[in-house]
């Protein structure tokens, strides 16, 4: 854990799969960041990690990359979960001493609101002590994530000194990462994010190959 200037501080995000996943843990960072804070990153499922499709392992990994990236202390999966989510949340709270807590607004209409509760009221409940940040997660996300598909696992293989992305997992590669594929296109073309030692990159992938040079002569691929 990296050291910071205050520890009567620390900030927990609680993420949900999805596109605005990243518009709250960034939110979390910039809070950390101005109180010199630890900042934790969690996510709870009612699934065992060996049940996530390819989206849950995508956000999954695009979470992972964005604590690395953003130097955050820990990111925790909380999996195969039955107990109520306020609970959990709680639970991690009081372990980690955490005073601020940022959450996405759920849509939830009237009827749900009466016959189940509001969240936000039943966290407020279980964890008194914490101040929380709601985030609207109905606002526009960046206008950049508008010109790309969901982000899909993708894997950057040397194909005989030419570098392309695949999407089932070879024997062999090079790097781990998200392909975020452009709009109205039937091409594989589009964004490859990934990590390494410690650097966010991302590379132009048309048709499914790599021509960015060089990146690739940085990496000493």
């Amino acid at each position: 854990m990296k050291s910071h200037g205050r520890m009567d501080e620390s900030i927990l995000v609680c993420v949900y799969y999805g596109p605005n996943s990243e518009r709250l843990i960034r939110r979390g960072h910039k809070i950390a960041n101005m109180l010199d804070c630890p900042l934790y990153v969690l996510n709870i499922s009612r699934q065992s990690a060996d049940e996530f499709d390819s989206s849950q392992q995508a956000d999954l990994l695009h979470w992972q990359s964005l604590v690395e990236e953003l130097g955050i202390d820990e990111f925790i999966l909380k999996s195969n979960e039955d107990r109520p989510t306020q609970q959990v949340v709680a639970e991690v709270c009081n372990d980690l001493n955490i005073t601020q807590v940022v959450i996405g607004q759920t849509a939830q209409n009237r009827w749900e609101e009466i016959t189940k509760g509001s969240f936000i009221n039943q966290l407020l409940k279980a964890i008194p002590y914490v101040d929380i940040h709601v985030v609207s997660v109905e606002r526009q996300v960046m206008a950049k994530d508008d010109m790309y598909e969901k982000a899909i696992r993708a894997f950057l293989v040397d194909d005989a000194g030419v570098y392309r992305i695949y999407f089932d997992l070879p024997e062999k590669f090079l790097y781990e990462g998200l392909f975020f594929k452009e709009l109205g296109t039937d091409f594989d073309n589009g964004r490859f994010k990934f990590m390494y030692e410690g650097k966010s990159y991302e590379i132009e992938v048309n048709d499914g190959y790599i021509h960015d040079d060089e990146t690739i002569r940085q990496l000493n691929l």
